[in-house]
């Protein structure tokens, strides 16, 4: 899964020999899997069904005889169990989709090459030289100012590999809906410390999301939106929970993350929160008192947290905890102690929370 953060290292473009590795992050501090399942903390033995496809098993013994030859790079920073999670599940997929293609292509009485030039390769388009514009133009960040005839190359590769795994998804999907497939791979899960931070929602819901996140980073800005359509979409099945992580790579965000503490003392936390995600980065100190005076908030009571500091120890708590559980980057969630990394679009959220609604029914 793609993913935006501040400070966490993304491959987004498969653009070749170094052409385009690039940072959507705001670059803060750095950082392989051996070991199987017990070890990680995740359960399971090799023998343990993880999917079945119109009856016929795959193991976990079957996964990991790939999965385990993965570079941990492919997976960033993602801590050992999420990292052998993340590499099983990116062979089970291929191990569902093998079969599901083995299938069909027995059941039409073609070879499987055929039938994926049939359904998938056979139907994508290449792309002209105006998506290649259209991209090149779109993605700023990535080219970093190289000409368009440097990159023109890769970027066709690129856009033609996303179209063919487009195709790809979209048939195997189909072919999901039309037999039986079921898949059991059991998530990492960590415990994530919520009383007495600040928090929306029943904390008996179904679904808890806790945030670490920053007021100064981009990312966290362009995420705000998401967790807000979230909240509308789900309501009362979702407790949210805020917790600081100001990166050090941000002058502001330990003050603003500190004055936000502050607010909360006298029951605005979230309008704060929400006044300093919604305007354009003003973090100065200036700033930070004036947005708690257009709140009508105590200043007398207000400066004097802000400026002696009161609230220091709680976000320091949230750093240290957040770092705890792996977090290198912001915004970084967890969902019902799953790890999902970054500016995610929403999609990825619905996705998540289905699963895990689906799993307490």
């Amino acid at each position: 899964m793609k993913r935006e953060t501040c400070s966490l290292w993304m491959r987004s473009l498969a653009l070749v020999a170094g052409a385009a590795l690039y940072t959507a992050s705001c670059a803060s501090a750095s950082q392989s899997p051996s070991s199987p399942a017990a070890s990680t903390g995740m359960g399971g033995t090799p023998t343990d069904i993880v999917a079945t496809v119109a009856g016929e098993p795959i193991t976990l013994a079957d996964v990991d005889a790939r999965a385990m030859q993965h570079p941990a790079s492919d997976y960033g920073s993602a801590r050992l169990a999420q990292a052998i999670f993340l590499a099983r599940q990116s062979v089970l997929d291929e191990l569902v989709g093998d079969r599901l293609l083995d299938l069909e292509a027995k059941a039409r009485g073609v070879g499987r090459d055929a039938l994926v030039q049939k359904e998938i390769t056979g139907t994508v388009t290449p792309p002209t030289d105006a998506d290649i514009q259209f991209w090149y133009q779109a993605n700023p960040n990535a080219v970093q100012g190289r000409p368009l005839d440097t990159l023109k190359e890769p970027i066709k590769s690129l856009l033609l590999e996303q179209r063919l795994t487009q195709a790809q998804t979209k048939f195997i999907d189909a072919l999901k809906a039309k037999n039986h497939v079921t898949l059991s791979l059991a998530p990492p899960r960590q415990t994530v410390a919520v009383a007495g931070h600040q928090s929306k929602g029943p904390a008996t819901a179904p679904i808890e999301i806790v945030e670490f996140s920053d007021f100064q980073c981009p990312f966290c800005r362009s995420a705000f939106p998401t967790v807000q359509q979230v909240l509308a979409k789900y309501g009362d099945q979702v407790h949210f929970v805020y917790r600081h992580f100001p990166l050090s790579i941000h002058p502001d965000a330990v003050p603003a993350a500190e004055a936000a503490a502050c607010a909360a003392k006298q029951g605005k936390f979230w309008p704060y929160h929400d006044r300093l995600f919604s305007s354009a980065p003003k973090l100065s100190d200036a700033d930070l008192k004036a947005d708690a005076a257009a709140l009508g908030l105590d200043m007398t009571a207000f400066g004097a947290c802000v400026d002696g500091h009161q609230t220091k120890a709680e976000v320091d708590q949230d750093m240290k905890d957040g770092e705890a559980l792996g977090v290198t980057g912001t915004p970084a969630f967890f969902v019902n102690g799953r790890s999902l990394e970054g500016a995610q679009p929403l999609s990825a959220f619905v996705a998540l929370i289905d699963e895990e609604l689906a799993l307490r029914k």
